[in-house]
């Protein structure tokens, strides 16, 4: 495949009429809810995976486990599911990933509710479903841009981001206390989320994706060496993602604390769905604030900032033992989160030719999340062995580390310089503000 570097428009304005409102696109809604409702169970059953083997075997290293095997297939799938997103139908593997994680799910409940609780079993599981949400993932933010006009691709973008916080502040709540209800319900509560799902998605009429020649002899190998070399010679897009990809180990590392914290002082599982309503709401907020945070910041500044402020959030965790203190932490930080990922998602998505669209996208996952994995299993090994206080010190010190690398990184400079120079590919149409557009998996 050959690719030009000049940005294909995201989806191009008819001439003449105004676009209709996106609260009245018919497809648009049935894509949001439909994304909606998967991200909502996968949030309901990650976050009862960890509780199933902590409250079962009183371990965060067990727990840990089984959020390292949600989290690795984004270290090892990106790239080759970004690839596969360029090459298939998108719509289609969206519809095969729902309906695979509902399968997944059902084999959960069947085996909890049967009274085997087997590790192993936990594990694949775990791992099934997040190689197949990083596919769902990959389709579902480059098919969106082809479901709305050019005009409204901010608002669409900012819509997902505040989605994705929602679900995680109805999923992971839901999840928990209904846990502590019957250990088995968050899965069937996510099996059924994925099946609705899958009907929405069936509903859109649009394509996600321009039409393009038959992928035919290519191979995948170099289809995905294209996409990292895009990313590759953009250097501002390429330092932001480190420094992202840094921190978004740490908050993996910390995910463990709060129901580490709530088993050590004998409280109820369902607690956890408390902390995890306070930080979702901050995440909303964060993501519906995104685009005006980000047009008055920019970019650069943006990620300094978010930096900063996580190296003060991070190790004030080690203060309190409050849930809802701890929820107060854990919102400021997906405040922030939401904002970073309003400003980065927009950016890549404008400055990327479509037919590289999830290849690109998988990427900049990979180097953003792809090390999660290592991050969750870390935080486990770390609360068994120094707990809750120490461990958050120590991750809040590393934390402020990225925040002076990023302050000494001249970003400014670095973004100013990227867009006045046009490096190879660049699109000569993307905003010079980044402020306006951009992406970030951060917390």
């Amino acid at each position: 495949m050959s690719i030009t570097g000049q940005a294909a428009p995201p989806v191009a304005d008819a001439a003449g009429p105004t676009p209709v409102p996106l609260r009245r696109n018919r497809d648009f809604l049935l894509l949001w809810s439909g994304a909606g409702l998967t991200l909502l169970g996968s949030r309901a059953s990650s976050v009862a995976y960890p509780l199933l083997l902590l409250w079962s075997t009183g371990s965060a290293s067990a727990a840990a486990v089984a959020g390292f095997a949600v989290q690795l297939p984004q270290l090892l799938f990106q790239l080759p599911a970004g690839a596969l997103v360029d090459r298939w139908d998108r719509k289609r593997m969206m519809i095969l990933c729902s309906a695979g994680c509902a399968l997944s799910a059902a084999s959960v409940v069947v085996g909890v509710a049967s009274g085997r609780v087997w590790l192993p079993h936990l594990a694949a599981a775990a791992f099934v479903e997040g190689t197949l949400m990083v596919c769902y993932r990959l389709a579902e933010r480059a098919g969106v841009r082809h479901v709305v006009p050019a005009s409204q691709l901010t608002a669409a973008l900012a819509g997902n981001e505040a989605r994705g916080r929602a679900a995680g502040l109805i999923g992971q709540p839901a999840g928990s206390v209904a846990f502590g209800a019957v250990r088995w319900s968050p899965f069937l509560l996510a099996g059924v989320a994925h099946l609705l799902s899958l009907a929405a998605v069936l509903l859109i009429k649009k394509p996600f994706q321009q039409k393009q020649e038959p992928a035919g002899q290519q191979r995948i190998g170099p289809q995905i060496a294209e996409g990292v070399r895009w990313l590759w010679q953009r250097r501002f897009l390429r330092r932001i993602t480190l420094l992202i990809s840094g921190s978004n180990v740490i908050f993996q590392a910390l995910a463990l604390l709060p129901a580490f914290v709530l088993y050590e002082d004998g409280l109820s599982a369902g607690t956890v769905g408390v902390i995890a309503a306070i930080s979702g709401v901050g995440g909303a907020c964060g993501a519906l604030g995104g685009g005006w945070t980000a047009r008055r910041l920019g970019l650069p500044v943006l990620v300094c900032a978010a930096l900063a402020a996580w190296a003060l959030l991070v190790p004030a965790l080690a203060l309190t033992r409050s849930p809802v203190v701890l929820g107060a932490l854990f919102a400021g930080m997906s405040f922030v989160g939401g904002v970073v990922n309003v400003a980065g998602g927009i950016y890549q998505v404008q400055i990327t030719p479509d037919a590289l669209q999830g290849r690109v996208n998988s990427v900049l996952q990979l180097f953003g999340s792809g090390a999660n994995s290592l991050g969750v299993l870390a935080g486990g090994l770390l609360l068994d062995a120094l707990g809750a206080a120490v461990t958050a010190a120590a991750l809040g010190a590393v934390m402020a580390v990225l925040a002076l690398t990023a302050a000494c990184s001249k970003l400014t400079r670095l973004h100013r310089l990227t867009h006045e120079s046009h490096e190879p590919h660049e699109s000569p149409d993307a905003p010079s503000n980044a402020a306006s557009d951009a992406q970030g998996e951060s917390t």
